[in-house]
């Protein structure tokens, strides 16, 4: 017997078919193969800033500016992601995004000026704050059933894309014959790859594509529903549910601790006497710990009603690594690495999160923009706050007691944040 089928909210017309099976094998392939390239243009340039810097005659200046870019561009193309995803369908625009980062990552070491270098950049950075926005309504619409093991995996191998850039790029150079041109463009062939599996979405415009509905049991919803890839319109108010903008500074507060923790953990390593080639591993155990982490956490996140307790756990874990970065930094330096690492874990949490506390594919796309780009906006000053009170202050009590600080309204917001709610209920209840 059939079972019976409902339509969605916004379905009109026919029911559209359920989708093929190697359309859903592509999603995850392009899925895995998106997020493995959303971080490799930060943490690959990270690497060899200071070959970059010799090589354009950067200033000092604008190379500690490049700390806020990447925030900053998340921020302001991240919130254009719903819009062209109504317009053009989530597949073609994770499809586009993944055709800048190729071209930003191919063009950026051969430009020959800082502008050109910055410009490029700012092109890959485009892409991949779309895409950044994109992966949750996407796992939402294909995966309703499977938000968190999909988020998991998703955020599993941004993690691994992460820690495999910073950790293999220099030995990548070297091969390559020492050119950090070369190092930094070798990264363009992975993101071209990812191009692949989203050409076939492409097509995805109306309601009737095969391609683009999702022929699967919604949680909670009883009889199987058809979703549709496509973002639809949608009069949701975002800014008026509380439960956004808890999610929108707990998503800041976590990016603002993870930028930090990249830009500055293996200085603040090397200051109190740690050899610079371990302080590096140590920045890479911390990075490493996101994938296995990254992949558990989801899972165990959608299996509760309230995610607060989560929340509470990587809290105290980072609070215990930056109290052991202030008193003893090198005597016990790998279980601090290891404790922050864990402590990390937020931001697949956050993404969970943005995929739990909307009901809808369309109110997914607007909660993820909001978030995201508000977050991100929250995240730039942190890394600069940083290295100024480190500068002015002489050493690392004052930015590592700023760590501590911001720890704690993350844990606050973290768990109004998972609360068990919708955005579209506290939006429609504040409606006058």
């Amino acid at each position: 017997m059939k079972p019976t089928e409902a339509r969605t909210p916004s379905a009109q017309g026919p029911l559209p078919p359920a989708p093929r099976a190697w359309a859903v094998r592509l999603v995850v392939v392009g899925i895995v193969l998106s997020a493995l390239n959303l971080r490799p243009a930060i943490t690959s340039l990270g690497a060899l800033l200071e070959e970059v810097r010799d090589g354009l005659g950067m200033s000092g200046s604008v190379a500690g500016l490049l700390t806020s870019v990447p925030p900053l561009c998340f921020a302001v193309f991240g919130v254009t992601a719903p819009r062209l995803a109504r317009r053009f369908g989530a597949g073609a625009v994770v499809c586009a995004g993944m055709v800048a980062i190729t071209t930003g990552l191919l063009v950026r070491p051969y430009t020959g000026s800082t502008p050109g270098f910055l410009a490029a950049s700012a092109l890959a950075l485009m892409g991949i704050a779309v895409s950044n926005v994109l992966m949750p309504v996407i796992v939402k619409r294909w995966f309703p059933d499977r938000v968190g093991s999909m988020t998991g995996l998703y955020s599993m191998a941004l993690a691994l894309g992460t820690s495999a850039a910073a950790a293999v790029t220099v030995p990548l150079t070297d091969a390559l014959g020492g050119g950090w041109q070369s190092g930094l463009a070798v990264w363009a062939a992975l993101a071209g790859a990812a191009v692949l599996p989203w050409i076939p979405l492409v097509r995805d415009k109306g309601p009737g594509s095969a391609v683009g509905s999702v022929h699967a049991r919604v949680e909670g919803a009883g009889p199987v529903q058809h979703v549709h890839a496509r973002v639809e319109p949608t009069a949701l108010r975002i800014t008026r549910s509380r439960t956004a903008w808890a999610l929108a500074v707990f998503f800041g507060l976590q990016a603002t601790a993870a930028y930090i923790t990249m830009g500055w953990m293996a200085q603040i390593f090397r200051d109190a006497g740690v050899p610079a080639g371990t302080a590096g591993v140590l920045l890479a155990v911390t990075m490493v710990m996101g994938v296995p982490l990254a992949f558990v956490i989801p899972r165990v996140a959608t299996r509760l009603p309230h995610q607060g307790p989560i929340v509470l756990a990587l809290g105290v874990c980072g609070l215990a690594g930056y109290a052991g970065l202030y008193l003893a930094p090198a005597a016990g330096a790998w279980v601090w690495a290891v404790l922050l690492g864990v402590s990390n874990c937020a931001f697949p949490l956050a993404l969970t999160m943005v995929g739990m506390r909307a009901r809808t594919g369309a109110g997914v796309a607007q909660l993820s923009a909001f978030a995201q780009s508000t977050g991100y906006l929250i995240s730039i000053p942190g890394p600069l706050l940083v290295g100024v009170l480190y500068q002015h202050s002489g050493g690392w009590g004052l930015p590592i007691a700023l760590m501590i600080g911001l720890m704690i309204p993350q844990m606050a917001v973290g768990v109004l944040a998972g609360r068990d709610r919708t955005v579209e209920d506290e939006a429609a209840a504040a409606t006058p």
